[in-house]
């Protein structure tokens, strides 16, 4: 989830993240290609060579992004799997639309039942999202005031539900990237860091390969406790965090893969109360809750 005022570049940020998934394994492409295909948007003979980036409109309907019809078809969740599904101004798409993302967020397949009977689609996809941090869209901002209330503002972000909110790894706060910051190109290339993604992914790959699953994202409660364990000094600041942000179970998970992943990306056997930390951070829509 990515937060931020008009100008703040959320589009381009999550093409970036687009650019710097992991390479697709042979299995995966299988898997995309099938989707493609039944969707009839394969435009080549061949295999898909890249993870799908699907940016529906927010006036989707909700059979165009769960997948249904008369003869059921995939819809943009199912277009996404193993890619990434990009949400842009997620408060403008309809509400009920939103909340049938619930169930598919969580169970990676989408069910469509007809007269004809059932069908089922994977859908295990990365959902990116973005939104203006109020109505005026520029509270925070460098570059312009922001005219909201504090009472308008918090009305705007509530059309967000909490059981939604939920269900994202991570939510951000961003600002425009101002002129000397760009200038001084002090970034990590695209390259670079997909290097380091997919030795990651590698790490991952050959933790779980006897649990029939790729990646942190898919930790089940049981495995959990077996890979990410803490030590006391860290469950003393898990219980702290969760006091003062009132965080969920599910969010209480959710860091913890976070930070499994942190420890990955610097290559760390262990996570350590650093990575816990920065996981804690990744969660700026909790501290606007409590706030």
């Amino acid at each position: 989830m990515l937060m931020g005022p008009p100008g703040a570049g959320k589009t381009m940020l999550s093409k970036r993240i687009s650019s710097i998934l992991p390479d697709l394994s042979f299995e995966e492409a299988l898997e995309i290609t099938k989707i493609h295909s039944i969707a009839g948007i394969l435009k080549e003979t061949s295999i898909v060579k890249e993870r799908p980036f699907r940016s529906p409109h927010h006036t989707i309907s909700e059979i165009g992004l769960i997948g249904g019809g008369r003869n059921p078809k995939p819809g943009e969740i199912s277009l996404a799997h193993l890619g990434i599904l990009f949400l842009d101004e997620l408060l403008e798409f309809n509400k009920n639309t939103l909340e049938v993302l619930r169930g598919p967020m969580e169970d990676r397949i989408v069910n469509i039942t007809r007269i004809g009977g059932n069908v089922a689609y994977p859908c295990n996809f990365m959902l990116l999202a973005s939104m203006n941090p109020c109505p005026c869209g520029y509270y925070g901002s460098k570059i312009k005031e922001c005219t909201c209330t504090e009472t308008q503002r918090k009305r705007y972000i509530s059309k967000l539900s909490g059981p939604l909110l939920d269900r994202f790894d991570i939510h951000i706060q961003i600002y425009p990237v101002d002129y000397k910051s760009i200038k001084e190109k002090n970034f990590e290339t695209s390259s670079q860091i997909r290097e380091r993604v997919n030795k990651a992914r590698k790490i991952q790959f050959n933790r779980y390969k006897d649990y029939s699953i790729y990646s942190n994202s898919e930790l089940t409660p049981k495995l959990i406790e077996k890979f990410c364990g803490i030590n006391s000094e860290i469950e003393s600041l898990l219980s702290n965090s969760f006091k003062n942000l009132s965080l969920s179970a599910r969010a209480y998970f959710k860091i913890l893969k976070v930070a499994r992943t942190i420890a990955d990306l610097e290559e760390k056997e262990k996570i350590e109360t650093e990575h816990i930390l920065e996981a804690i951070q990744y969660r700026s829509l909790d501290k606007e809750k409590t706030t």
